[in-house]
């Protein structure tokens, strides 16, 4: 494969700094020695993560200044909303130090690049629909009958399979509109794997991919058009990123998850799917985070991971990448909080700092 070009097997084939060695003194250091040029950490990739990647680049850059009105352009992030398929793809190029995706990569397929990988950021997948009259959370999906509403099966919001879910709930007579992501997308990834988990029709016709061939409905070009799309159009049902999904005023759906309850996405449910991951027991932090067990868990959560290349890269190139997550995850908590993700959990952080400094012991 000559590059992370083809989703499926970018879905499959892809499947922090205390201990560092270094200090803000000694990263300071190899840039005046000039082994770090004066540029921008350069990242690219996932829509899921833009708006977190924009608050910590900011206060970054705010960070590192440290109150002074000089800011190097070391100090600022570069970030090109793209698409996880699309910033994957940019690792190829030489000037890219990291990419953000929602779809994590195989073990092997990063041991063979040279690149490594690690979480930083938890989410979910909400299920937005146009519907008067249905709250937050009222509406409840169960997996096999979303799977169906994709697959083009079930068309109006009438069907007595939703009803069946719903007593009591007054659905309107519309048809639904079906809308997703046409550009490849880590979101979609996350949505079809658990559609796929559910739903055997699914799993065997279309499989977990960033880029679909789907059986029904219109597609929209990023996160917004997609909103944009839903919000024009009453019946319509789309997934979207939980955080974005929830600054707007749209009602979204509770999903089955594999306890058979019903669960509206949120931090509770998020934190609870990441609490069932033993990642002692992954390799480069690979894992599957949807249709996770567990009563609270949410189906259809995710996480964004960096991938990162450091073959043939000087510890200071990499350093740098590493140098903003670890002050994103030591300070940006609330900030991820605020614009609905979950910070990852303390332990984990500790693992991904530690793997930090395993990779600098093995190049050094």
């Amino acid at each position: 494969m000559a590059g992370y070009a083809k989703p499926a097997v970018a879905a499959r084939a892809f499947g922090l700094v205390a201990a560092i060695c270094f200090s803000v003194f000694s990263f300071v250091t190899v840039l005046a020695v000039g082994e770090v040029r004066a540029e921008p950490i350069r990242g690219a990739g996932s829509t899921f993560a833009a708006p977190v990647i924009a608050r910590w680049a900011r206060a970054y850059s705010e960070a590192r200044a440290d109150g002074g009105d000089f800011v190097s352009p070391d100090w600022t992030v570069d970030y090109e909303l793209v698409g996880s398929l699309a910033g994957l793809m940019r690792l190829e190029q030489p000037e890219l130090d990291f990419a953000a995706s929602d779809v994590p990569v195989e073990p092997e397929e990063l041991a063979r690049r040279g690149h490594q990988q690690f979480p930083f950021v938890l989410g979910g997948i909400a299920v937005v629909v146009n519907l008067d009259g249905v709250r937050v959370g009222e509406l409840r999906l169960p997996g096999p009958v979303l799977a169906d509403i994709y697959l083009g099966r079930v068309t109006t919001w009438k069907n007595p399979a939703i009803a069946a879910a719903n007593p009591g709930l007054g659905l309107p007579d519309l048809p639904i509109t079906v809308v997703y992501r046409k550009d490849g997308s880590g979101s979609t990834f996350a949505f079809t794997e658990y559609l796929s988990a559910v739903s055997p029709e699914w799993r065997e016709r279309l499989g977990a991919d960033t880029l679909i061939a789907w059986p029904a409905g219109k597609g929209a070009e990023g996160t917004q058009d997609l909103i944009r799309s839903v919000q024009a159009t009453k019946g319509a049902i789309a997934y979207a990123e939980f955080g974005q999904v929830a600054r707007t005023s749209m009602p979204f759906a509770s999903i089955e998850n594999a306890s058979g309850r019903f669960v509206a996405p949120g931090p509770d449910g998020f934190q609870a799917a990441i609490d069932s991951v033993d990642w002692s027991q992954t390799r480069d932090f690979y894992a599957a985070l949807t249709n996770r067990t567990g009563e609270n868990a949410y189906p259809i959560t995710a996480a964004t991971f960096a991938i990162v290349p450091v073959a043939r890269r000087s510890a200071g190139r990499y350093g740098r990448v590493h140098d903003f997550f670890r002050l994103a995850f030591d300070k940006g908590g609330e900030d991820a909080r605020a614009l609905g993700y979950v910070p990852l959990p303390a332990p984990l952080v500790e693992r991904i700092k530690q793997y930090w400094v395993e990779e600098l012991r093995t190049r050094s």
